[in-house]
């Protein structure tokens, strides 16, 4: 893959709130309408997963901070760490994040949002459904915010993907002075993930952005790719 010159991160404003069942490629084709932004080939459309979990029903009701922690087990696969109020998980999909990724900001009072049960196909349905209305190929990512072991902060990392590879396989390939890369992985859905994160946010009310000016090789990526095997992981 050769390094864009430049690329442009589009927000994708107008989208509203998503009730249950709603078609999450229509509601992003309406928005970008509204804001006269034209779609390209090999766009890469940038979801957060909160308003995918709304649309296909995963929000829960918690009255209660014990409800909410029993919401969290329930979600978890298996429990890797516990300091205080924060639990640190596995998820059935295998991402290990805060809580199971059970969130209870920007939903309505006494609820809170779970992970999509397949993210996966959650972005393939919303890239087809994209696909189909305008014909052109792109990509889609849908997005959650993690924390991350060593480091401060917050920052969005992908969760589901369709159309592109979730990693870019270096081994093999030589660096700027031509020496072999033996181990090298980039995480390039990661790096969308971060970059659309910088337009969208959850007080401005913006859940979805346009990544473009990226290449990539063929290629079909999961989310699973993403995650460190077990046999590979020093720390658990």
């Amino acid at each position: 893959m050769g390094r864009p010159t430049s690329l442009e991160v589009i927000p994708v404003p107008g989208i509203g709130e998503v009730a249950r069942h709603a078609d999450i490629a229509r509601l992003i084709l309406d928005a970008c309408e509204e804001s006269h932004i034209e779609w390209r080939q090999r766009d890469i459309v940038v979801v957060t997963h909160k308003i995918v979990s709304k649309a296909e029903g995963r929000v829960v009701a918690v009255d209660t901070d014990e409800q909410y922690r029993a919401v969290v087990e329930s979600e978890a696969a298996a429990i890797v760490r516990r300091r205080g109020d924060l639990v640190i998980t596995q998820t059935r999909h295998g991402f290990v994040c805060a809580n199971a990724g059970v969130d209870r900001s920007n939903v309505s009072a006494g609820h809170a949002v779970l992970l999509p049960e397949r993210p996966d196909r959650s972005a393939h349905t919303i890239r087809m459904g994209i696909e189909r209305a305008t014909g052109i190929s792109i990509a889609v990512v849908v997005t959650d915010t993690f924390g991350r072991p060593w480091r401060r902060g917050l920052t969005d990392v992908a969760i589901g993907v369709s159309g592109m590879p979730a990693i870019l396989d270096l081994k093999g390939t030589t660096d700027a002075t031509g020496r072999v890369l033996d181990v090298t992985e980039v995480a390039i859905v990661d790096e969308i993930a971060a970059a659309a994160d910088l337009v969208m946010g959850k007080a401005t009310g913006v859940p979805a952005a346009i990544v473009r000016g990226l290449t990539w090789p063929p290629g079909e990526g999961r989310a699973a790719d993403l995650v460190r095997p077990a046999d590979e992981d020093l720390f658990r």
